[in-house]
């Protein structure tokens, strides 16, 4: 974990959050010199400044800052930046900013060899800090959820984990295990989108001997493995309606029937559950049965993505490099260049994406991993345009004719409604989010109908 070296303490333009605890506008401080880190800087009556030798910056001083690099502004709203005139420069965004004009920052920050990010509240990072456990990286977010998932598995409840493909509902799932009654026990995990339906029944229950052609042998199911312990079934919503039923009977009653058994065998389990869908859509729309989603789907707690954590990115990044390549440094450019990208494929996109850049350095015989080792689609949300060159901000995409546009499915709409939330319906800064082409992103918009936050301006 690393620890703010400084004494500041939080003040500044404030408000309260919705459990009615003070909100604290400042900076994360993401690197520093070849060092990945994760400090909360409060906002002193809504301004910092930063430089060599300012005391906010602790004994992890930056010699490539000036002594008055910049200054960042909160107004209750929008953070912005003033380069004071350094000699190094100062980057919003990854653009270099004329001095003495104020610029606003939607992601990063760039002095000297240092990354800063705006953040409307750096108390639960001042006050939880970002640690590592059990070989996962927990910031202040996901550090909360586990106090509700080890609440819900002390008192025996299931859980349903939401979160979008990457994100490490696994690592939820393992962490609702290893705090509950049946810690002891087995863990199975089970992808049950990766199960053939016509063998779904057989997996789950198991089958006895003669059961069908071929069963030569008795055939433990994956809810007998996971007796005395936790069975985690990860996108259950995949499973066909007929095995659903019969998964449901088997977790009210806590009896296995396998295939071709004359009696039911009784299983002590802890059932957890996840996926990236909605559940009641999913129930609305006759794709998971309503009495299964009473009794998996309640209570349900919500990983953040990734793009909603950022203090969490550069100490992955710098894990991962350390466990591929001990022998090559970290660069500045790479760390930025991740923040700036939306990740999509979040945490398990990262990491993939940050060992094919070691690789590369590696091949390249570089000493240190760069943002040119990343590559250009890595972290950018997928589509065609994706895989052409970026265009220049005065050209326009070809426009799609409504009857060719691809239709849009319910977790792409959801994820660019919750950017433009973030953005505050700033078109530009969502397109930035999102890994793609504001005049894309309207496209998007107007086809099918996506609504901008009310009271917002587009741009």
């Amino acid at each position: 974990m690393e620890q703010d070296g400084s004494t500041l303490k939080p003040s500044g333009i404030r408000g309260k959050d919705a459990s009615g605890v003070e909100r604290v506008p400042g900076l994360m401080r993401l690197f520093a010199p070849g060092k990945a880190m994760a400090v909360a800087l409060p906002l002193r009556g809504g301004e910092l400044e930063l430089g060599r030798g300012s005391p906010a910056l602790g004994e992890a001083q930056d010699p490539r800052m000036s002594r008055r690099h910049a200054r960042i502004h909160f107004d209750g709203r929008r953070f912005q930046v003033t380069d004071l005139g350094s000699q190094n420069g100062t980057f919003v965004d990854g653009e270099p900013i004329p001095a003495e004009t104020p610029r606003e920052v939607q992601r990063v920050i760039r002095m000297g060899d240092s990354l800063f990010v705006p953040c409307a509240d750096v108390n639960p990072l001042e006050q939880l800090g970002v640690v590592t456990r059990s070989g996962f990286v927990r910031g202040p977010a996901v550090q909360a959820l586990l106090e509700e998932v080890s609440r819900a598995a002390r008192l025996g409840f299931p859980l349903h984990i939401h979160g979008e493909s990457g994100t490490g509902k696994e690592g939820v799932a393992r962490a609702f295990h290893e705090n509950g009654p049946r810690s002891t026990g087995p863990f199975v995990a089970v992808n049950c989108a990766a199960i053939p339906q016509t063998i779904a029944e057989r997996l789950l229950f198991g089958a006895k001997r003669g059961a069908y052609s071929g069963a030569e042998a008795d055939a433990q199911g994956y809810l007998q493995a996971a007796d005395g312990g936790t069975l985690f079934l990860d996108e259950v919503v995949e499973l066909d309606l007929s095995v659903q039923a019969k998964l449901l009977r088997a977790l009210e009653t806590k009896e296995v029937l396998s295939l071709g058994a004359a009696k039911p065998k009784v299983v002590d389990i802890l059932i957890c559950s996840a996926s990236n869908k909605d559940l009641r859509g999913l129930v609305a729309g006759g794709k998971l049965r309503e009495d299964l989603y009473f009794r998996i789907g309640r209570p349900e707690v919500t990983l953040p993505p990734l793009r909603q954590r950022p203090e969490e990115l550069a100490l992955l990044i710098q894990r991962e490099v350390q466990q591929v390549a001990p022998e090559l440094g970290l660069h500045i450019s790479l760390v930025e260049a991740c923040l700036l990208r939306p990740w999509p494929g979040n945490v398990r996109e990262l990491l993939v994406e940050t060992r094919s850049a070691v690789q590369a350095a590696l091949m390249q015989g570089a000493q240190r991993v760069e943002a040119r080792h990343l590559s250009p689609n890595a972290g950018t949300a997928f589509s065609t345009a994706a895989h052409a060159p970026p265009a220049p901000e005065e050209r326009t995409p070809p426009r799609e004719t409504p009857s060719r546009a691809r239709p849009i499915d319910s977790d792409e709409r959801a994820r660019i409604e919750e950017a433009l939330r973030q953005q505050g319906g700033n078109v530009a800064a969502t397109a930035r989010a999102l890994g793609m082409h504001r005049t894309q992103l309207r496209r998007l918009l107007e086809r099918h109908a996506i609504a901008i936050p009310a009271g917002n301006e587009p741009d």
